[in-house]
């Protein structure tokens, strides 16, 4: 390309005296404008010095054009301010781009999530630390179950073992226990022991131990931090020589776990026996199994779209069908 300068003196020769003139500055300044790939244009019509000076603008191509301390030189011989205009190049910030339907484009911006905090909603129902408030994370990453499912579930359990007033001593197993509510109210209503199984690190430290530390249940607590699956593969060293759990409470995220798949590997494990109590919280349209392992269905109830079913030996199911004979023999007389 054709030296900008050269062209401007070939178009108007007397571009270059009325440069130098107006501006009171020697060649030596448009050698140096020359030595650089700098598009320019100056005006050859005699300028009001009295005036403000004439902005002379300029752009050149990336990789060829002048450094930031040469535009700062060329400003002030120019007499303009040396700092003015002159910036670095910004960089662009990656963003994820994701195609939805027909070749359209959806830039998401990855946003920060908030902090996780907790509130007091939940409350022991009945027993020893009845109507005390228990944590409980906002939001819906940690669902508890609802409080009317619960009274439910303890008050067939109460019946289902022969004592209405409390459940019978005995070891609790709550998986997927989150804030922890369905143990330590198994506790505050007659179990020895509980063994809660959460894997969210900020959920048991946060919620799940100040829960059991308010109460006053963590020396009977064990708190296992792995993943369900894991758990019952391992149950043989969970179980040791206590035998197996007495009660079993199965509370999983609903959208998170295949229930046939997850009900088959419990009926397996050894927390599993013969005298074993299971409560099962599962949503709507999902087909739970008549029995799990050698255990019955002794109960299904329905509270909107949540199923509660309740498995436990077949001795429990009879004396529940021996109550409602009863029952019913005492209402026709």
């Amino acid at each position: 390309m054709e030296n900008t300068s050269a062209i401007a003196s070939k178009k108007n020769p007397a571009c270059l005296p009325s440069y130098t003139k107006n501006y009171g500055h020697s060649l030596d300044s448009l050698a140096f404008l020359s030595a650089n790939p700098l598009l320019f244009s100056l005006s050859s019509k005699p300028t009001n010095t009295n005036k403000a000076f004439s902005i002379i603008l300029f752009s050149y191509k990336s990789g060829g054009g002048l450094t930031a301390q040469n535009k700062k030189v060329l400003r002030e011989r120019y007499g303009f301010d040396s700092n003015e205009y002159i910036s670095e190049p910004k960089t662009k910030r990656r963003k994820e781009v994701q195609r939805k339907g027909k070749g359209k484009e959806v830039v998401a911006e990855e946003e920060a999530k908030p902090p996780r905090t907790t509130h007091k909603l939940l409350q022991v129902l009945g027993g020893k630390a009845k109507r005390k408030k228990l944590l409980s994370p906002k939001g819906m990453d940690v669902r508890p179950m609802m409080e009317v499912v619960k009274r439910a579930a303890f008050d067939i359990l109460q019946v289902a073992g022969g004592c209405p007033a409390s459940l019978r001593p005995g070891r609790w197993l709550d998986l997927y226990s989150g804030t922890g509510s369905v143990g330590i109210e198994a506790i505050s209503r007659g179990c020895s022991e509980v063994h809660f199984v959460e894997i969210d690190p900020w959920v048991v430290s946060n919620v799940l131990q100040p829960n059991l530390e308010w109460t006053g249940f963590l020396d009977v607590s064990v708190i296992h931090p792995v993943h369900v699956e894991n758990f019952l593969e391992q149950a043989d060293r969970s179980v040791g020589s206590n035998g197996p759990f007495d009660y079993i409470s199965v509370t999983p995220p609903y959208t998170q776990v295949d229930y046939g798949t997850l009900m088959a590997q419990i009926s397996k494990s050894a927390i599993v026996g013969e005298d074993t109590f299971i409560v099962v919280e599962y949503p709507l349209r999902t087909d739970m199994l008549d029995s799990c392992g050698c255990l019955v269905k002794i109960k299904d109830r329905r509270f909107g779209r949540t199923h509660l079913a309740i498995y436990g030996p077949k001795w429990a199911q009879k004396k529940r069908k021996s109550e409602k004979t009863l029952q019913n023999t005492a209402q026709k007389v």
